[in-house]
């Protein structure tokens, strides 16, 4: 008989693409989920992970076991909710995916809140990119995701995903201090035109939102410098090397040598919860975007 857990860690593999990935999703040590893959290769005598370069490829047969591992996992987490829903209080593991700034500015709070309030709740929290989450709700690798979108780039939810708003967030233009803008009441987007610019890497919703920005505000950005971590982009700025556009959620303190100027019109982001339609009734994910949902005023007020 396969192990149901062995089969849950072949299916993180397929999801994630590595093993350490894997690992970080499931709460284990990449050294547990080798263990677990190799027990499943003894046990259905096939092997299911090739190496490839520093990776890992699943075989044919592995990606046919862990389609199959899927549905098996789906069957395990109705019988979960309906379990749960009959008890009427949040219980269970709760596996949660955020994007950084959520995950440092606005996750911490709301999982103390819901470890005091409902100590039957297991919360494990992941940080992944936003475009990244909501397929890792889609095919059942994790149970919510904290996600976010923009005006010109909207996150539309995929057929058996459901969502529901948390707040929004503000942004605004960084510059050195000085800089000609740092003395203005407000900027507009069109005068942006000929700026040295600091952001995220291709690919990333930041990223794309700045582009789609100005070349609708006729102006093509010249992008100097690319990091993945908001205090990187703002130290970037400090130094002097150009200027940026960073969410206020978890931004922090701005450091000497940075000054926040509001962009007109003030670019906005939704920030959203999603979670699998099947796992709608589950109170542990009723709960929790109840709590996202109450926290978000005083996290939006500290910003």
């Amino acid at each position: 008989m396969l192990d149901l857990q062995r089969l849950r860690a072949l299916h993180a593999v397929a999801v994630h693409g590595t093993v350490g990935a894997a690992a970080a999703s499931l709460g284990y040590t990449p050294s547990a989920v080798s263990q677990q893959i190799a027990k499943l290769e003894r046990e259905t005598r096939t092997v299911l992970l090739e190496r490839r370069g520093r990776g890992v490829r699943l075989t044919e047969q592995a990606e046919q076991l862990a389609a199959a591992a899927q549905q098996l996992l789906a069957i395990v987490e109705r019988a979960e909710t309906e379990l749960e829903e009959r008890r009427g209080l949040p219980a269970g593991r709760l596996t949660v995916a955020a994007f950084a700034s959520a995950a440092r500015g606005l996750l911490p709070a709301v999982l103390a809140d819901l470890a005091v309030r409902h100590p039957a709740l297991d919360t494990r929290l992941t940080e992944v990119d936003p475009h990244l989450s909501v397929d890792l709700v889609t095919r059942g690798a994790v149970d919510l995701a904290i996600a976010h979108d923009w005006d010109i780039a909207p996150l539309p939810a995929p057929p058996g995903v459901e969502q529901a708003p948390i707040g929004e967030d503000l942004c605004d233009l960084l510059v050195p201090a000085g800089h000609p803008f740092a003395g203005r009441a407000s900027v507009r987007r069109e005068d942006l035109g000929g700026e040295r610019w600091i952001c995220q890497p291709p690919g990333r919703v930041c990223h794309d939102w700045l582009v789609r920005t100005l070349r609708a505000a006729g102006c093509e950005p010249d992008i100097v410098h690319q990091a993945d971590e908001n205090p990187t982009l703002v130290a970037l700025v400090a130094a002097g090397l150009g200027v940026a556009l960073i969410p206020r959620l978890g931004r922090g303190p701005l450091p000497a040598g940075v000054v926040e100027v509001p962009l007109d019109p003030l670019p906005v982001r939704r920030l959203y919860a999603l979670w699998r339609s099947g796992a709608a009734r589950r109170p542990a994910i009723a709960e929790t975007v109840r709590t996202l949902q109450a926290h978000w005023p005083a996290v939006s007020a500290r910003n």
